[in-house]
């Protein structure tokens, strides 16, 4: 039995949520208002990112009643969505110390792997891999910094929003050419709860996502590519590829603050994507130069990697390398004062 009208329904609800968030957020003042280190200049309402969680989280009870998907992925997409939604919920209205909602994070990526079983064998580069419990322990990590990188990466207009949808997309498309139909339904109705949402949060944004919504992202993504690893590490691959706009920017920078001692969970603006939002003046054009990367580049290499028996991880090195090479032009990871300097000088 399918239950496709459930998209469209999703879709509609996530909308008509953002909108009353947002009237909720003027009437209460939760308003992101600009700082030096912000890259918005408007004072804008946030915490739309809810209407993303409750949106998805509603529609899990009726897959699972109707069978479309397995209980345990049930589990461990809704269990470990809620867990850090609910954290970033209280962090957008007050503050959670770093090191608790770092333990937090922790315990959902756990409650997640225990439910998908860990972390399956991998092929990489034409090898076989099989990672026991030390392969769970990197897939912990993996999707703790899965769910912190999306954190990071939502700093403009759209850009969140745009990967969930370009990423969620392209492997509904890889799911249906390789015949692995029974994966297409969760990432699907994630799109749409991204896309009633993204009404309101497309350049110019009239509410921002928050923390609780970026953080859902994170982790929602990041278990759909584990999930995906079960039937394929090629799978796996393919989501590392279509997610690679937003794993290269944020990891590059952070190594690159990391190697300058910076603290890192300290507010910044030394993403490339930051970096070029203030070169071209709008958040426009570098949320459609995600898109177009998106469906231009990486989407093919993906094609290549599930369909054309590219390696996976050879794929996912072609797909990162002009990535890095926009990272280093866009300055990611440099200080903003050091770089202005030198475009001055």
């Amino acid at each position: 039995m399918t239950y496709w009208w459930l998209i469209a329904v999703i879709a509609l609800l996530s909308y008509l949520l953002t909108a009353s968030l947002r009237r909720y957020a003027l009437a209460h003042s939760i308003i992101d208002i600009p700082i030096a280190r912000s890259s918005h200049s408007v004072p804008t309402p946030r915490g739309g990112g809810v209407a993303i969680v409750v949106s998805f989280l509603l529609a899990l009870p009726l897959v699972g009643w109707t069978q479309e998907v397995s209980f345990p992925t049930l589990m461990a997409v809704g269990g470990a969505g809620a867990l850090i939604a609910i954290i970033g919920f209280m962090d957008d209205h007050g503050h959670i110390a770093a090191r608790w909602r770092l333990l937090g994070h922790f315990c959902a990526s756990a409650w997640a792997l225990y439910w998908l079983g860990g972390l399956p064998e991998l092929a990489l580069f034409g090898l076989t891999v099989s990672s026991g419990w030390v392969g769970s322990v990197l897939a912990a990590f993996y999707l703790v910094w899965m769910l912190n990188l999306y954190n990071f990466m939502d700093g403009i207009d759209g850009i969140a929003s745009i990967e969930a949808i370009c990423a969620c997309l392209g492997m509904c498309l890889l799911y249906a050419l390789s015949g692995h139909t029974g994966l297409v339904l969760l990432p699907l109705i994630l799109v749409m709860a991204v896309t009633g949402f993204l009404c309101w949060n497309f350049p110019p944004a009239r509410i921002f996502m928050g923390d609780a919504g970026s953080g859902f992202l994170g982790i929602i993504l990041g278990v759909f590519s584990i999930q995906a690893a079960w039937a394929s590490s090629q799978l796996l691959w393919a989501w590392l590829i279509l997610l690679g706009v937003f794993i290269v920017d944020a990891t590059f920078t952070l190594i690159r603050r990391l190697v300058r001692g910076d603290r890192v969970y300290e507010a910044h603006r030394s993403h490339a994507y930051q970096f070029a939002s203030r070169r071209y003046g709008s958040h426009l054009p570098v949320t459609l130069a995600v898109a177009g990367l998106n469906l231009f580049w990486l989407l093919p290499v993906a094609i290549c990697v599930v369909m054309f028996g590219l390696d996976g991880a050879v794929g996912v090195i072609i797909a990162y390398v002009p990535l890095v090479a926009l990272a280093v032009k866009f300055h990611a990871g440099e200080l903003e004062k050091a770089h202005a300097t030198q475009g001055s000088a």
